[in-house]
């Protein structure tokens, strides 16, 4: 399988290159330093390995689309390495803003070094995806590595602009369907827009594809997030790796809870009247369900993936590495739960 042969040579080098990027943190007393953020790489530490890492979808995305585009994969190293930095950077403060004690089974930086060192290290991955980007300089070109950074700077806007519509969110009562988009569009399809546009763009692609490329991973992003609140209510714990009561006991403003809020029927009665209890969840969700939310998001989903793949077939993508992009997006859009 493609995707399969992609990842066994792509995944070791986007970890070499990470780690190269990292030795810029090291220096005389920074020996703590530059372990917290190899620890929350999934490097260092106890639990250490490839769970704790996380997919590095976002890397993979991007090398997938510069080859595809045309390009040899490993000139992109540099964009792949920078977009999971600053994906890892949002995480470190994510955990932070949602009080999470726990990342991908393991400790948060923030619960074993505090708040103002854990913040530090989040804004060092940031610093850091920004010099590694503008080696671009070196295995593409200065032009390519100028526009790279800029996309990643506004992409880092939107996640910002994301979060706060996501924070501010928890404490209002009168959203509707149409605010779930802007906040999700920010927190999750920027980033993936990004990724697939920078490849496009590290290939030296023609503008009309590298926007090809962005409205692939602009709608791949939309789909995966309503998907992941689809199955954040009725999907099995073991094929989503975290129990599908979090969104409701959590009091997430998801894709079928905003629809079941604008029923104005007994979810939405019940919904706002405070938590809900973990012997509440199965009648919730079953609630939801009545009311047409779990048809609502799956048709959602559904409309979104085929303008993700309408958008890729636009970009035509070239020889096996377009086979392997296919069959990524696939495997994250036919999740099943």
């Amino acid at each position: 399988m493609a995707l399969n042969h992609f990842i066994q040579e792509m995944l070791p080098a986007i970890e070499n290159e990470m780690e190269f990027v990292l030795t810029m943190a090291k220096g005389s007393g920074l020996e703590e330093f530059h372990y917290m953020l190899a620890y929350h790489l999934g490097w260092e530490g106890e639990g250490a390995g490839p769970e704790a890492r996380g997919k590095r979808l976002r890397p993979l995305l991007l090398l997938l689309s510069s080859a595809a585009a045309g390009a040899d994969w490993r000139r992109a190293l540099p964009a792949a390495a920078a977009v999971e930095l600053i994906h890892n950077f949002s995480l470190i403060h994510d955990d932070i803003e949602d009080n999470s004690a726990l990342r991908r089974g393991r400790p948060t930086l923030w619960m074993r070094w505090g708040i103002p060192q854990a913040i530090n290290a989040g804004d060092a991955m940031f610093t850091l995806a920004y010099l590694t980007i503008l080696r671009l300089a070196e295995s593409v070109s200065l032009q390519v590595a100028f526009q790279a950074g800029r996309i990643l700077q506004e992409t880092c806007l939107h996640l910002t602009q994301g979060q706060y519509l996501d924070i501010s969110y928890e404490a209002r009562g009168d959203l509707t369907l149409e605010a779930y988009w802007p906040m999700v569009g920010g927190k999750t399809a920027a980033l993936l827009a990004a990724c697939t546009r920078i490849g496009a763009l590290a290939a030296e692609a023609e503008p009309t594809t590298c926007e090809s490329y962005r409205l692939f991973g602009w709608y791949l992003g939309l789909a995966f997030q309503s998907q992941d609140d689809l199955l954040g209510i009725w999907g099995e714990a073991a094929a989503t790796g975290k129990s599908a009561e979090s969104d409701l006991l959590s009091g997430k403003k998801s894709l079928p809870v905003l629809y079941g809020l604008g029923q104005k029927g007994l979810f939405a009665r019940r919904w706002m009247q405070g938590l809900i209890s973990v012997e509440e969840v199965a009648g919730m969700a079953r609630q939801l369900e009545l009311e047409g939310a779990r048809d609502y998001t799956i048709a959602r989903a559904d409309v979104l993936t085929k303008k993700a793949i309408k958008a890729l077939d636009q970009a035509q993508p070239q020889g096996e590495a377009g086979e392997a992009l296919r069959a990524l997006a696939s495997l994250l859009l036919e999740r099943q739960g």
